[in-house]
């Protein structure tokens, strides 16, 4: 029988922490954490992960500020709103909510944030830090999925993790997390080029599935006993559903939770873990700068 990871009530544990650490501040006269989210356009995931984000720094005693811009916003006067928040000292952490229209440089935007505000992780220093060890900002999904795995206590020295997805904010930096001293996994990456691609997977003794393809992952792909972290969340159509939609994974859960010894749900995995690894960052990023 599985194990579910239950990423909502780890977040949840991960929040009260947060939420303690808020308020010792507050005893000792130091200033609240401030999040700022900036958001372009009317993306309704976009907006649904904004709207949770806010919330989420209600629950922890977080200040919070989201600034809206038109789908049809400049990029240069997107870039220099992030200048504002980046000179803003009352603004200890901020991210720019993706995938931004495409007319803007989301590279470009990337860059210009202020690493040390970059509650994000996905600034090209802290990517580099985080590549050779150093402290930093963690990509919060990233993040969240270490977290979550020693939560659990999964075991993964020496284990065969397999990363389905090479994206700069999943993919990548999750294989240099799991390899990492202290993690010690031996990783592979597979994508769409990747020949062979099933057997790989099949060996594997940990699955971190990030490719944005619903059920993709079938029972026969993975192992008895693997561990499954299914990162996808895309919109399908569900007719059944009040909205008519719903979120779905990358794994055909229903097939292959038996065969897990561990696996992610979709959603309630690694959702509320990303959410609440940008607060964990919000937090590290005003404790330096206090």
């Amino acid at each position: 029988m599985y194990t579910l990871l239950d990423g909502k009530k780890t977040a949840a544990a991960i929040k009260q922490e947060i939420a303690d650490e808020v308020e010792k501040l507050r005893s000792e006269g130091k200033k609240t954490p401030h999040l700022a989210t900036i958001l372009v356009g009317t993306n309704p995931s976009s907006q649904t992960y904004v709207a949770n984000k806010i919330k989420d720094c209600e629950e922890v005693g977080f200040r919070s500020s989201l600034i809206r811009f038109e789908e049809n916003t400049s990029e240069d006067i997107l870039l220099n709103k992030i200048k504002e928040l980046n000179d803003d000292d009352d603004i200890d952490g901020f991210i720019v909510q993706l995938p931004l229209p495409a007319h803007i440089d989301e590279n470009r935007v990337i860059e210009s944030i202020d690493p040390l505000k970059d509650a994000d992780g996905f600034h090209p220093v802290n990517l580099g830090k985080m590549m050779i060890g150093l402290p930093c900002f963690l990509p919060a999904t990233p993040f969240g999925i270490v977290e979550l795995i020693k939560r659990y206590s999964i075991e993964t020295s020496g284990k065969k993790c397999v990363v389905i997805g090479r994206s700069n904010i999943v993919g990548r930096p999750v294989s240099i997390l799991l390899s990492r001293k202290g993690m010690d996994a031996t990783v592979t990456v597979v994508h769409s080029r990747t020949t062979n691609l099933e057997n790989i997977v099949k060996e594997a003794d940990i699955i971190i599935a990030a490719l944005g393809s619903p059920g993709f992952i079938k029972a026969e792909m993975i192992k008895n006993g693997a561990v499954v972290i299914d990162v996808g969340t895309t919109r399908v159509k569900a007719p059944d559903t009040k909205t008519g939609w719903k979120f779905a994974g990358d794994v055909d859960f229903d097939n292959v939770a038996p065969k897990c010894s561990f696996i992610t749900p979709v959603p309630g995995g690694v959702g509320p873990m990303t959410r609440v690894s940008l607060l964990k960052n919000t937090l590290i990023a005003a404790k330096n700068r206090r």
